[in-house]
């Protein structure tokens, strides 16, 4: 997991736009408080989509698979 992160946090910059974009339901001020941590954005889309986090991390997976 610790690659996963360091992958998210190195690549934020330039994915925040595109996260913001895929997960239409997150503001502005959400993607900023994930801060390029992927268990922060994995809960974000949990409390906006209410949805388990088994589905949000299939939500997220199929983010990560676009755009990393």
């Amino acid at each position: 997991m610790a690659q996963s992160s360091d992958k998210w946090e190195g690549r934020w910059d330039r994915v925040k736009g595109k996260a913001r974009e895929h997960f239409g339901r997150l503001t502005d001020d959400d993607v900023e408080q994930a801060r390029g941590k992927r268990e922060n954005l994995l809960g974000k889309i949990q409390e906006k989509y209410g949805e388990t986090k088994e589905k949000a991390e299939e939500m997220l997976k199929d983010f990560e698979r676009r755009h990393f």
